[in-house]
Order: structure tokens, then C-alpha cells, then sequence
């Protein structure tokens, strides 16, 4: 558990201030914390499917890394379905992957 995660789920106990002195973080870093988990969950959805792709073309062959699994998930797809390699490989990482 994050320290903010912390001051969000004992924030209803407690005044915000004092969570925030107990954990030593600024009250304006938890607010903007607080104020991007909206974005965090879509990129978590968003990664979610990536990953999805990502089993599908690495079922087929185990032995390509991240520059050919990108090169695969860029074949043919719009300017905006494009995905970056880094994070492709920050992806594979996550999922235990090797790449």
C-alpha cells in the first residue's frame, strides 16, 4: 500500500492534514495523487489489453523479444493504435514476460 492509498482510505477517520504529517507527504502531492486515478485506472485498463495482444503474438512464438513483438503490434495499425517499444517492455516486465 502507497502512502497516499493510505491517507485516501483513512481519510474519512481522520483530518487529511494530519494523515499527511503522520506519512510525511505534502497535502498538495496527495490531492494531485488523488486527482489522477482516473487517468492511472484507464492506463491500467489500457496496459490490460496490451498485454492481452502481447500473450497472443508471444504464444506464437516465445522467442521474440520486445523489438519484434512491437514491430508486430505496429504492423498495420493506425497512427493512434501505435504503441511505443518501452512500453512494450515495460509491460512484458510486469507481466513476468522475457524479452
Amino acid at each position: 500500500m502507497s502512502r497516499f492509498q493510505f491517507v485516501a482510505e483513512n481519510s474519512t477517520t481522520y483530518p487529511v492534514k494530519r494523515l499527511c504529517e503522520l506519512v510525511e507527504i505534502e497535502r498538495s502531492s496527495y490531492y494531485a495523487w488523488q486527482t489522477g486515478t482516473p487517468a492511472r485506472s484507464a492506463r491500467a485498463a489500457s496496459d490490460g489489453e496490451l498485454l492481452e495482444r502481447i500473450r497472443i503474438i508471444h504464444a506464437e512464438d516465445d522467442a521474440q523479444g520486445v523489438p519484434r513483438i512491437t514491430a508486430e503490434l505496429n504492423d498495420g495499425a493506425a497512427p493512434e493504435d501505435r504503441v511505443n517499444h518501452k512500453r512494450v517492455a515495460r509491460v512484458m516486465r510486469e507481466a513476468g514476460l522475457s524479452g
